[in-house]
């Protein structure tokens, strides 16, 4: 009788199997089954982030236009950062501020810092791109934004995520379009409105969404209602793709994959390759 074993003389050929190899064939044991209420839920990231560079966008373009006031942005900012902040400690009880171990009088200082360092190299950054032309920088800066959406952490372990590279990304484009503006106090405000939407903004976010489901959703749908409103004022072409960009995402992609799900055939047998699963700790 044919063995499945090399270290032995078998009346066979070296390539024969008989009837029982295939009775070991087990098919798709390590993919997942998913759910589509799931999927679209976590497609919420990549809608956040979309609508974020949008409305960033959408900022810069009325502080250029004249339509937005430096000091009026800068008021609006520090009062939704103030809320957030509160909103921050209040989701989990401050248990993540005691776990690290953070004060407030240490963020605070944080944000003097910032604000400091950036408001005296404000002049800088508004003729740090004089030599560049407008169409170079508006380039540039499109590509850092894409680059900001493709390596942005969504939550995914892959090799292509990188937070660091991501926010980088994301205040290089802020400078570049910043120093297009007027003056100095327009760079500065846009630089700061920067930092609060690609690093302090998904910060709470991520918060909502492992701490309230349900606040995360809402808050999510009005951030993404709000992005069309303001795009909608500039261009309603631009609103309606922008608009079947979401849904795309958001429902038509979730949707695309569970259906390939139920194509998936990845068959795992006896000709896989070995795993010892033995603890070898005793013999070393």
């Amino acid at each position: 009788r044919w063995q499945k074993v090399l270290y032995e003389r078998q009346p066979f050929p070296d390539n024969y199997v008989d009837q029982r190899f295939l009775e070991e064939l087990r098919k798709n044991v390590h993919a997942r089954q998913y759910r589509y209420r799931a999927v679209v839920f976590q497609s919420g990231a990549v809608v956040q982030q979309l609508c974020s560079v949008c409305v960033f966008v959408l900022t810069w373009w009325y502080m250029d236009a004249g339509m937005l006031s430096p000091q009026g942005l800068f008021g609006a900012a520090l009062v939704s950062s103030l809320l957030g902040y509160v909103l921050f400690d209040a989701v989990d009880g401050g248990a993540g501020r005691w776990a690290s171990g953070r004060t407030r009088w240490a963020d605070l200082k944080s944000t003097l810092v910032f604000a400091a360092f950036t408001y005296g190299f404000s002049p800088v950054l508004k003729t740090l791109t004089e030599s560049i032309s407008t169409d170079t920088i508006y380039a540039m800066s499109a590509l850092m934004l894409l680059g900001h959406l493709i390596f942005f952490d969504y939550g995914a372990n892959a090799a292509i995520v990188s937070s660091t590279l991501s926010l980088n990304m994301a205040i290089f484009a802020s400078v570049c379009l910043a120093s297009r503006l007027p003056r100095a106090l327009h760079a500065f405000v846009m630089v700061t409105f920067a930092m609060q939407m690609f690093a302090l903004w998904p910060m709470l976010q991520k918060k909502l969404k492992a701490r309230t489901p349900r606040c995360y959703v809402g808050v999510t749908v009005l951030f993404a209602l709000a992005a069309l409103a303001g795009l909608a004022t500039v261009s309603s072409v631009g609103a309606v793709l922008f608009a079947s960009l979401l849904l795309a995402i958001s429902c038509l992609c979730p949707y695309c994959l569970i259906r390939l799900q139920l194509l998936k055939d990845n068959i795992h047998g006896p000709w896989d390759e070995a795993e010892i699963k033995e603890d070898l700790s005793r013999f070393l």
